[in-house]
């Protein structure tokens, strides 16, 4: 049994060498995007002349990238067949669509920045791992002044796989230049635990995002913890002074 299915806020524990980098996921991690994807899914949808969608089911289809929200969002609406005929056209509204609201209907999560300065501050290098398209990424990390925190944005179009797929973690541990085995995978949902863990990171998991609809106790990660600021103390415990 792993801490975070023992207990919600039991203490991490981390048997791996010191840690030298953290990999953050951005939706449901850092920042509350559900009703940026709701307004963005929804301005598709009426240009498509279908029903539209709210939050409550956005967020269990989160995390896999935009290509799969709009893949699961057209489905519902005109079925498997007709979902596919219409996706080309479906995905390019849907992009235009979020790009004039991106950060319209977001905020941040408590103790997000307080988080990536303690981080920063116990010599991390720090990367944002998305399965988003790496501009708006870029956009949104920048509107809430939190780019400058990170060695490396990394978003979902930037390698060939997302997460869950360990591509993504792999690809960023070599551009900070960093092994798996010292760097930890911070996230809201099983998708990046999987990725981290198949990746060879240690794993955290914050129990405030969206996991698609599932219990977070459900995901198998090193612990969760209740903030990103909870995140680095877990991780200053675990680090030996230097």
């Amino acid at each position: 049994m792993t801490i975070a299915e023992a207990h919600p806020y039991a203490a991490p524990v981390f048997t791996g060498p010191r840690l030298q980098a953290a990999i953050v996921d951005l939706d449901g991690t850092m920042i509350d995007t559900a009703d940026d994807f709701t307004a963005g899914l929804n301005g598709m949808l009426a240009q498509l002349d279908a029903a539209p969608i709210l939050r409550s089911e956005v967020v269990g289809y989160i995390g896999k990238g935009s290509e799969h929200l709009v893949r699961t969002v057209l489905a519902s609406r005109l079925g498997e067949e007709r979902a596919q005929t219409h996706f080309d056209d479906a995905i390019a509204i849907y992009q235009s669509e979020y790009a004039k609201i991106n950060g319209r209907h977001t905020r941040l999560y408590p103790d997000v920045e307080a988080g990536l300065i303690a981080m920063r501050a116990a010599g991390l290098k720090l990367a944002c791992v998305t399965n988003k398209p790496h501009r708006f990424a870029v956009e949104l990390l920048t509107q809430y002044g939190l780019r400058d925190y990170f060695d490396l944005v990394q978003g979902g179009d930037i390698v060939p796989k997302k997460k869950p797929d360990p591509l993504p973690v792999l690809h960023a541990c070599a551009a900070l230049g960093v092994a798996p085995q010292v760097t930890v995978a911070i996230g809201d949902s099983e998708n990046d635990a999987l990725a981290g863990r198949a990746a060879g990171t240690a794993t955290l998991t914050v129990p405030y995002g969206y996991n698609h609809g599932q219990a977070i106790q459900t995901i198998k990660s090193d612990g969760i913890v209740a903030s990103l600021l909870d995140a680095a103390k877990a991780i200053a415990a675990h680090n030996p002074p230097a």
